[in-house]
């Protein structure tokens, strides 16, 4: 699988999302992106109570702790890419988590705009 470029939706080089947990298509802790990354995990959003009981409603939890896919769990204030077509669902339904701008992967802008993306704009 081939990268995309490291670019973020300023145009700038993409900053990390999360190390702990350990986040990213690639699981290299970066939104980075490929063609085979078919739900585009391009946004870097940081978890709240509310958009994780969402996500869990519309049937992706990720909450729970799955030790078969090496995944602990996230808990509010944890970083993670999200689909960017998940996080466009939750800005419609009023439960967006916060983004960093700066560790979003431009190909985010695909599927959602630059201006929806800075309305929920995490502070660094």
């Amino acid at each position: 699988m081939q990268k995309q470029d490291s670019i973020n939706v300023l145009g700038n080089v993409l900053a990390p999302c999360s190390r702990d947990p350990l986040t990213g298509f690639f699981r290299d802790g970066a939104c980075n992106t490929c063609p085979e990354d078919q739900g585009s995990h391009t946004v870097c959003a940081v978890m709240t109570a509310e958009f994780l009981a969402f996500s869990k409603y519309v049937g992706n939890d990720l909450s729970t702790p799955r030790p078969e896919f090496d995944f602990p769990g996230l808990k509010p204030g944890d970083n993670w890419c999200l689909c960017a077509g998940r996080f466009l669902q939750a800005h419609d339904e009023g439960c967006a988590p916060k983004v960093n701008l700066e560790a979003t992967h431009q190909r985010a802008l695909e599927v959602v705009s630059l201006d929806i993306l800075t309305l929920h704009r995490a502070e660094n």
